[in-house]
């Protein structure tokens, strides 16, 4: 044990720690709960290394600046693993996040004092004027935007492998259900092509929504006054953060708004949740069309990825679907986690941050992750069982739609009802009623006229 000093007292150490005092108090007082994601700390080095980067010669001496910032580039180096080693310090702790700020500080000063053989502090040197108030938000927006584009590009996969199912299944005609009853028949190519399209929808918000997380908070310090930095010295952290991270971060207008709300973030995971809710919606839909093989709708066949019973024999379970719906209903929760916590705020500062931060990478891992295994190990895979397909839609009793023009409502409703009482086929309760010709029945009700009345 090595005892280092912070401004309450002396602290034992681990000797082979590269934190300091304030992480290892930290490390004691809040020990329950998962750790700070490695997104949010990769984005306070990153903040630290622009930081250093701006005021190498000014507010810090040239050589601390130039250790810092070689510090910075070894550790965001590092794969996750390794990186994660010297951040201990778990998600529950102040709602600031300032314990982690200081984590980041600590370790960074303490691998630039190896390096430069003299003292680097994490408060005069590291953090350099900053606030946790202003860095975490900051790299809450830092951390978030990359996860979104992760999201985004699952999602891309998922609409491209549902464009290949509409162009091969274009002309399958099958039963179209509303409210859990038979309706008149679509093809599979266009019931895809909602998903599809749901999908697409889903993306266009994401898109939309995810550039407001690229104005950054960085320069509000305490309270969104800026005291301690300087507008130019703000500017010019955020654009070495931008060069950083090769992406168009800017300056927030108004530090007070970003320090003591955080809309951005529920905005944008509104839309994660409307994107969960459409997966939980597509997934059901397709475990679904492929329950059976005997006992269900059996019209879809799906990939056996692995036994599904251990004790019933042959049996095969749509895990994928499931597990992704399990994924779902976990984002949702986080909305509501995150929707709540952002509206507890306390005057000039949310004190939720850290558990809005890691609910929402949370939900974009899942989504992110589960529509990538989704695609790959059910969607493009799934094939249809036109036999049983096309044996719903001739049975179907919804079919009588097609000769509600030619012979009106009620007499198509009347057949309709014959054929359900007495078990006969539409066409034979058609022919029965005296209504409709067999030529005119053959010429009216074809079912992939119905499914595209315009074609």
């Amino acid at each position: 044990m090595r005892i280092e000093n912070d401004s309450i007292g002396p602290v034992e150490i681990p000797d082979q720690a590269a934190w300091g005092p304030q992480t290892e108090r930290s490390r004691h007082n809040f020990a329950t709960g998962p750790l700070m994601p490695s997104a949010v700390i990769r984005a306070l080095i990153t903040i630290k290394q622009a930081t250093a980067t701006v005021n190498g010669g000014h507010a810090l001496p040239q050589p601390i600046a130039t250790a810092i910032i070689q510090v910075c580039q070894r550790l965001l180096a590092l794969d996750d693993q390794a990186l994660m080693v010297d951040f201990p310090l778990h998600v529950y702790q102040t709602g600031s996040g300032t314990q982690t700020n200081m984590n980041v500080n600590e370790v960074i000063a303490h691998l630039a004092t190896q390096q430069l053989g003299q003292t680097v502090l994490p408060n005069d040197h590291v953090n350099c004027g900053q606030s946790s108030n202003d860095t975490f938000p900051t790299a809450m927006h830092m951390a978030a935007y990359p996860a979104v584009q992760q999201v985004i590009a699952a999602a891309q996969q998922m609409i491209a492998t549902c464009r290949q199912h509409e162009a091969t299944y274009a002309n399958v005609v099958k039963l179209g259900r509303t409210h859990l009853q038979d309706a008149t028949p679509l093809t599979f190519g266009q019931e895809v092509s909602g998903w599809r399209a749901t999908l697409e929808t889903d993306v266009s918000m994401l898109q939309e929504a995810q550039t407001h997380l690229l104005p950054l908070t960085l320069g509000g310090t305490a309270v969104g006054t800026g005291l301690n930095t300087t507008p130019a010295a703000t500017q010019a952290m955020i654009k070495a953060i931008a060069e950083l991270t090769g992406l168009p971060f800017g300056s927030m207008a108004n530090k007070f708004h970003g320090l003591s709300a955080h809309s951005e973030l529920t905005a944008v995971h509104g839309a994660l949740k409307t994107l969960a809710a459409d997966l939980l919606k597509i997934a059901n839909d397709i475990r679904f069309l492929a329950s059976g093989p005997r006992g269900g709708y059996g019209e879809l066949h799906i990939p056996a990825n692995e036994p599904g019973s251990s004790i019933m024999p042959g049996k095969v379970n749509p895990t994928q679907a499931e597990a992704l719906t399990m994924m779902a209903t976990r984002v949702m929760g986080n909305d509501v986690t995150i929707s709540i916590a952002a509206s507890q705020g306390n005057f000039e500062l949310n004190v939720y941050k850290p558990v809005i931060i890691s609910a929402f990478l949370e939900s974009c891992e899942l989504l992110a992750g589960g529509m990538a295994q989704f695609d790959f190990h059910l969607l493009q895979g799934l094939t249809v069982n036109e036999k049983r397909m096309t044996a719903l839609v001739d049975a179907s009793l919804m079919l009588v739609t097609a000769l509600s023009p030619h012979i009106g409502y009620a007499a198509a409703a009347k057949i309709a009802k014959t054929a359900q009482k007495e078990g006969t086929t539409l066409k034979a309760a058609a022919l029965a009623s005296g209504q409709v010709t067999a030529a005119e029945y053959e010429q009216w009700v074809d079912p992939l006229k119905m499914a595209k009345p315009e074609a």
